[in-house]
């Protein structure tokens, strides 16, 4: 057996106001669920991105909750790398430092593929790479 992809991945945050404007006005995104205090969730592509507050997520649903999902959470800053072609990168290069946001890295990978790496409002490691840098 083996997973066919990812559907969903997750990012611990530590202003949930902050990171739905990131996320919605900078990467325009869609969002498609929020639960104030706890969550707040995006389209993206095929896939869902999700955003936490960790501290909300740590505790056990309610024993009548409607939906049983276990606590998790995490400390640190996370990474997530979005997928962008050449010229996309490019364009998302620019439409980044326009809004003051610093590109920390900008490089070709040795295998070929281009990356860029910027953080989000709570610190996590954000980067768009064309997919070429995993052989896809």
């Amino acid at each position: 057996m083996r997973p066919s992809g990812i559907l969903e991945s997750a990012l611990y945050v530590a202003d949930l106001d902050a990171a739905e404007a990131f996320y919605g006005e900078v990467m325009g995104l869609e969002r498609i669920a929020k639960v104030p205090g706890r969550h707040v969730f995006f389209r993206c592509g095929p896939g869902v991105l999700l955003l936490f507050n960790a501290d909300a997520t740590r505790h056990p649903p309610a024993p009548d909750a409607k939906l049983p999902v276990p606590p998790h959470g995490t400390v640190g800053q996370g990474h997530l790398c979005f997928s962008g072609t050449a010229d996309e990168i490019e364009r998302w290069k620019a439409h980044l430092e326009a809004k003051g946001i610093a590109i920390e890295a900008d490089f070709e990978w040795p295998s070929g593929g281009r990356s860029i790496y910027f953080r989000d409002p709570s610190g996590n490691s954000l980067e768009i790479a064309e997919p070429r840098i995993w052989g896809i």
